[in-house]
């Protein structure tokens, strides 16, 4: 027997295991919600379609204004891709990250993976993803300290200061390493010689790879333009999903406060972040409907109607489209990632030789001027 296959069928039981889990969250969530669920669903029974229509048209914006950051910091990276090609990632990634277990590990390999397809190398790659994460992020924090300044709660100017001083610390930092490398080179070799020193090993040890990741970043060019678009997009991306929320809360006929609105969604993200579930199941839900319940001011088999309805959309109707995009864009692609990688490998083979080339070239001396 191959060992691929003794290896499959002796962590079968994961599958089995990972089912019975799911089965006892969705158990659990029941018995939770049980009280409330009979006046929820006469809510439900009269629920607003146009709010509902407006809910998935909000997600929609949301996840373009995603796909457009996507775009505009590979495009800061010198690699250019349509904006179909950019959303159908997201949905993809957006599908993984919900639905399975670990999903966030699927959807991160999943996007480098694709991004590498468009001609981005490995540093570009790998600084799309982290600058992606760390905008929401930044973003999801100022969201929950505007709703906490809306509600009426003492918000220190330090943490707020703190953020937006940290998402323009972090535009600026990108932009110096950007333009100034070999200052950067500077300061590595004088890390990596201290490193080697306690290591035993020569000074110079590692400074041939730290030259090719910086002349990888140098191809990043995030310049004014890019950086004002990638933060626009990143606030389309969270207003329209603040948007789905709150016209799920008006289809149900809830009349929610706005700062309501903002620490339910701030929390509901924060919890969703904590691998316990996919997709956050249970616990970004039962988050949701106290947020509502207590910070909106609306009734509790509202908020359980709306929670339902803004997951059913930005969970549920989410996962279903991303899959259905994933099989017929990018299931052919899981049966050539063998030769992706090879071929991956070679082309980035054949541009470290090159990139060493270049940097023994400008580090060797000029040959002596050829005499009389």
């Amino acid at each position: 027997m191959p060992v691929a296959s003794r290896r499959r069928g002796r962590y079968r039981w994961l599958k089995w295991v990972a089912a019975a889990a799911l089965v006892a969250l969705l158990i659990g969530e029941g018995i939770y919600l049980w009280p409330r669920l009979h006046d929820s669903w006469l809510v439900l029974t009269e629920i607003h379609w146009g709010w509902l229509a407006a809910c998935v048209i909000a997600q929609a914006v949301s996840l373009s204004g995603y796909g457009r950051l996507q775009k505009q910091l590979l495009h800061a990276g010198g690699v250019d891709v349509g904006q179909r090609k950019s959303v159908a990632v997201v949905y993809g990634s957006t599908a993984m990250a919900v639905t399975l277990p670990a999903g966030q590990v699927f959807s991160t390999a999943f996007t480098y993976r694709e991004t590498r397809r468009w001609g981005a190398n490995p540093v570009v790659a790998s600084w799309q993803l982290a600058m992606s994460g760390v905008i929401a992020g930044i973003g999801l924090a100022l969201i929950g300290l505007g709703g906490a300044m809306l509600v009426g709660q003492s918000v220190s100017p330090v943490m707020l200061g703190l953020s937006l001083a940290a998402l323009v610390g972090l535009i600026v930092a990108i932009r110096y390493v950007s333009a100034h490398p070999h200052a950067i080179e500077v300061a590595a070799r004088w890390v990596l010689g201290h490193v080697n020193r306690f290591r035993s090993k020569p000074a110079g040890t590692g400074m041939a790879t730290v030259r090719e990741t910086l002349a990888q970043l140098e191809s990043v060019r995030l310049g004014k333009r890019d950086g004002v678009l990638s933060a626009g997009w990143a606030a389309v991306h969270r207003v329209g999903d603040i948007a789905c929320l709150g016209f799920a809360c008006w289809a149900v006929g809830a009349d929610p406060r706005l700062s309501g609105i903002l620490i339910a969604f701030a929390a509901g993200k924060a919890v969703a972040t904590i691998p316990l579930a996919p997709g956050g199941l249970v616990f970004v839900d039962a988050t949701l409907i106290a947020t509502l319940t207590t910070a909106a001011s609306i009734s509790a088999s509202q908020a359980v109607a709306a929670a339902f309805v803004y997951r059913g959309v930005s969970f549920i109707l989410v996962a279903i489209v991303g899959w259905i995009v994933f099989a017929f864009l990018f299931k052919g692609h899981q049966h050539e990632d063998l030769e992706f990688d090879v071929e991956m490998e070679r082309r980035e083979q054949r541009e470290q030789m090159e990139q060493r080339s270049q940097i023994e070239q400008a580090s060797s001396p000029d040959p002596p001027p050829p005499s009389g």
